[in-house]
């Protein structure tokens, strides 16, 4: 590997995000029992770069074939979660390791990216339903998994990278409108099998004033936070909702609110900009890709950090329910973060593939 091959542009984007979101989660813990949680961020951040460097180094095309496997494993540590998960907010979904707590949902994001890819990658061009029903059933049994954790917002970001390999793979539109109809007809069924919680949320960010002090606390209290900001934002450290306490964990799954509250509507612009700059280097990527597959792998990618921003955006002006799914590279969260530089590390696996002899 040539350093200079390495996509700088990508990593030195991706890097700038990440410190911003040091920086904000340092402001939106400030004097609160979370103050230290900055700095862990700084060592999630470093072990990231050192992740995406090594996973840049393993040939794709091995990971590609080892992806079966990968995937045994996944399914085996998903299920470990369940039995052997250290519960946190009547959720079983990580394993303790050292003094942090390893999310395994996240890292079988990146699994099921390659798993995908491999099969609609060397899949025809035209998917039978039986093609459809395989990528179904190969993200559907850790989606569940992870739903019986439970933890829906994650289950949720599965599907992005099912629906890219699919449509790349050569999914037609009328089975894309068959599906998208068996979907709406299962939305009934589906509000059955949520969790009491749940329910609750979704009706907070439908009708969020008729709990103002419960299920709608939240989602409120963001919009609060965003409006408050204004054009110019109030200042760094400043914002009231967040020096007050009245933003719930502004460091987690709510720092784009924050974020917001003090940098205003330009900075809030300014950093979704950096993301769409982000996302379009990883479709450059794609399409300079030496083969099907490999595009594949970044297109996944590429998706589901684009799903991740589109809700938790989406979530904190009250446009998608609380689901809790965090900002990439913003979020304070090691399991997430790691995924990300890991995610990138692919991307830069498939890139330099370009530049060997």
């Amino acid at each position: 590997m040539r350093w200079r091959d390495l996509d700088w542009f990508l990593l030195g984007t991706a890097l700038l995000i990440a410190v911003i979101g040091v920086s904000e989660i340092h402001n939106a813990t400030l004097g609160t029992k979370f103050a230290a949680v900055w700095t862990k961020q700084i060592y999630f951040l470093i072990a990231g770069v050192g992740l995406m460097l090594l996973v840049s180094r393993i040939d794709y095309k091995l990971i590609l074939e080892a992806s079966p496997w990968l995937y045994a494993v996944s399914v085996a540590g998903l299920a470990g979660v369940l039995v052997l998960g250290k519960a946190i907010f009547h959720s079983r979904r990580w394993i303790p390791i050292g003094g942090a707590h390893l999310q395994v949902s996240e890292f079988v994001k990146l699994v099921i990216i390659v798993v995908v890819a491999r099969f609609c990658g060397s899949a025809r061009l035209n998917l039978s339903w039986w093609d459809i029903g395989k990528v179904g059933a190969l993200v559907g049994l850790p989606a569940a998994l992870v739903l019986l954790e439970p933890d829906l917002g994650t289950a949720l970001t599965y599907l992005p990278i099912a629906a890219v390999g699919l449509v790349l793979g050569g999914m037609r539109w009328r089975q894309f409108g068959i599906l998208a109809l068996a979907g709406l007809l299962m939305l009934p069924l589906a509000w059955h099998g949520l969790h009491p919680y749940q329910r609750e949320r979704l009706i907070g960010f439908m009708q969020p004033q008729a709990d103002p002090l419960g299920s709608g606390y939240q989602v409120l209290q963001s919009k609060i936070a965003v409006g408050a900001g204004g054009m110019w934002g109030q200042g760094m450290a400043q914002g009231s909702q967040i020096r007050g306490e009245f933003l719930p964990v502004p460091h987690t799954d709510f720092i784009f609110a924050a974020f917001a509250e003090e940098y205003g509507f330009a900075g809030a612009l300014g950093l979704l900009g950096l993301y769409l700059v982000l996302f379009l280097r990883l479709i450059a990527n794609a399409q300079l890709a030496p083969d099907r597959a490999a595009g594949m792998v970044v297109m996944g990618v590429m998706a589901v950090l684009a799903f991740h921003v589109l809700v938790n955006v989406g979530m904190v002006v009250g446009l998608m329910p609380v689901t809790g799914i965090p900002l990439p590279l913003m979020s304070s969260g090691g399991s997430s973060l790691l995924f990300t530089f890991a995610a990138l590390g692919l991307v830069m696996n498939v890139r330099l593939a370009r530049f060997v002899n």
